[in-house]
């Protein structure tokens, strides 16, 4: 019915998948305070200047290149926290079958903190995502209402 060989191989694969997903996680971190500093900016004047120097369709392409980039932020990391929740905890249940707690702690402690990461990266390209959109529809809005653009 199903062949009992696989699962060596795949446990191992699995096991290999730990470490590029934490690099990921942390990359993604830095990706998602990145963007927050952009957003600031945005905010804080960078907008403004954009609407003056930018043709209005421009402006449209770039905050939606903008917008689904922290999109795909807050889809992509609590996916892969998910990911580095779910791989530490085989072994971790693997060596608590064998009484070895100093290995099920460490996989518990590397399952929450990848949990945590992939949240915060979430909750940061959410929360970008819905700023930058309602700033750039509000700044579309006020350049069609003076005039700016065509229909």
């Amino acid at each position: 019915m199903f062949d009992n060989s696989l699962i060596p191989l795949i446990h191992g694969l699995v096991g290999y998948l730990l470490l590029p997903v934490i690099s990921v996680l942390a990359a993604l971190v830095a990706l998602a305070v990145w963007e927050a500093g952009l957003a600031l900016g945005e905010r804080f004047g960078g907008l403004g200047r954009l609407a003056r120097q930018t043709d209005p369709e421009r402006l449209l392409q770039l905050g939606r290149r903008r917008i689904e980039r922290v999109e795909m932020l807050s889809r992509i990391g609590p996916m892969l926290g998910l990911m580095g929740t779910l791989i530490p905890l085989g072994p971790g249940l693997a060596a608590l079958s064998q009484g070895d707690f100093k290995t099920l702690a460490e996989a518990v402690t590397i399952a929450f903190d990848t949990t945590v990461m992939g949240l915060l990266i979430g909750v940061i390209g959410f929360v970008l995502s819905r700023l930058r959109r309602r700033w750039y529809d509000e700044l579309l809005d006020t350049m069609e209402q003076s005039g700016e653009m065509t229909a």
